[in-house]
């Protein structure tokens, strides 16, 4: 029986227009009202970037009800943001990280406890960063000294060539192998997090800390940042527009992407 479900957001539960469907959200409140299920976005952005969602899916400011953000840097309670866990980024590699991504002169998001700092933003990255955090912050400092005193949870790189993401995350191995975790998201984000910290370790401590077993929790997503989350879930789902890697490591495989219903294809095969 499922009882925990961990959905990752964009380009799995969100469609193209950064919407939750009609279907998916009728089969979410199923599952949550009729078979007890957690339905827990799993989400690379910060908490603080979910305010419509949570609003749609009725879990803003509710007791009981949780978020994995960051991926999995924190995972915390919808009532008041309550921190449950947080794995910080060490400041020194997250300098490090920030110094060689400037001089690249790639695009940079740092994500604190609660904010997104911003540097080399350019107009299309803008548009969607304002889209889901209105308040972000754009920065033209050349270092994060100002930041010494935040807890820093991530920090992303953002380019749509992917093939020049992979290749800045080979050059970068001096920097991150045995200190970050590496990920990629939508795309266009090269993601790094301390190490050890992904999805999946997020998906394990909510789970322990609700007392639900592992093998009582499903995990859907579509990108390399959900990869750890599905390999440690009991049962491991693939959105039809997933990767060839994550559909390769997913149990089961969508007919429907995620503009067609493929979080209620997910849930009507497992929950009900």
């Amino acid at each position: 029986m499922i009882k925990l479900i961990a959905c990752d957001l964009d380009e799995t539960l969100l469609n193209d227009k950064k919407e939750i469907t009609k279907k998916n959200l009728a089969a979410i409140k199923k599952a949550q009202k009729e078979y007890g299920v957690k339905f827990v976005p799993a989400t690379g952005r910060g908490y603080t970037c979910l305010d419509d969602i949570l609003q749609t899916l009725d879990m803003k400011e509710k007791e009981n009800e949780y978020i994995i953000s960051n991926n999995g840097g924190i995972v915390c309670e919808c009532k008041d943001y309550k921190h449950l866990f947080f794995h910080e980024l060490p400041f020194e590699k997250a300098k490090e990280l920030f110094a060689y991504g400037y001089q690249k002169g790639i695009c940079i998001q740092v994500f604190t406890d609660e904010d997104v700092y911003a540097f080399h933003l350019n107009e299309e990255e803008r548009k969607w960063l304002f889209l889901f955090k209105p308040d972000s912050i754009v920065c033209n400092e050349d270092n994060i000294d100002f930041l010494k005193d935040k807890k820093i949870a991530k920090i992303l790189f953002q380019k749509t060539d992917m093939e020049y993401l992979h290749k800045l995350a080979e050059d970068m191995v001096s920097i991150t192998k045995d200190n970050v975790s590496v990920s990629y998201s939508s795309n266009r984000y090269l993601e790094l997090n301390a190490i050890g910290v992904n999805k999946g370790l997020g998906l394990k401590e909510l789970a322990e800390y609700l007392h639900i077993g592992i093998d009582e929790t499903m995990a859907i997503g579509d990108n390399l940042n959900d990869l750890e989350m599905l390999q440690d879930a009991g049962v491991a789902v693939a959105v039809a527009n997933a990767t060839e890697e994550i559909k390769k490591i997913s149990g089961y495989v969508t007919t429907n992407d995620c503009n067609h219903d493929a979080i209620a294809e997910a849930i009507e095969t497992y929950v009900f």
